[in-house]
């Protein structure tokens, strides 16, 4: 893709997914008292130390929390934590495909998201963040490619 294009994209999907990234930012100001801590990373407002939820992290538009320090760590793909595995991916990677799937729907993502699952191996949204984390290709969640329906086992 010719960079100018990409640029220009990737600027839409920002104001596109606005919405959704104030939201997110508002909710990782109000943490900040209780411990989040806020740093950018590749574009994207990450509050770390959130000290609420159940672990692991959630992106909303460009902001994501992170109950951790870091999200340079291995995380079970959502199919190994459901169904027993040891395939791992990296939090920050697969957090970066939500970031993708946010800049691509916009508000939209949220009623879609819940609308296939929510938090479940079974949700489109998970396997294709999984996939992205695995391969660095598939954050879209209806990809034509061969295994996209499947989990990546890496």
């Amino acid at each position: 893709m010719h960079p100018v294009l990409r640029t220009t994209l990737l600027i839409l999907g920002f104001v596109w997914a606005m919405p959704m990234t104030l939201l997110g930012a508002l909710a990782g100001l109000v943490l900040m008292p209780f411990g989040a801590r806020a740093r950018f990373s590749r574009m994207t407002l990450v509050f770390h130390h959130v000290p609420v939820g159940p672990g692991g992290a959630l992106t909303i538009g460009n902001v994501i929390l992170d109950t951790g320090a870091t999200l340079e760590r291995d995380a079970l793909t959502y199919h190994c934590a459901a169904h027993g595995g040891d395939d791992r991916v990296c939090m920050a990677d697969h957090e970066r495909a939500h970031v993708y799937q946010y800049l691509a729907l916009g508000i939209f993502f949220l009623p879609l998201y819940f609308a296939c699952g929510g938090i479940s191996h079974e949700n489109r949204f998970e396997q294709a963040a999984d996939r992205y984390a695995a391969t660095g290709q598939g954050w879209w969640p209806w990809a034509k490619s061969i295994g996209a329906e499947a989990p990546p086992t890496a």
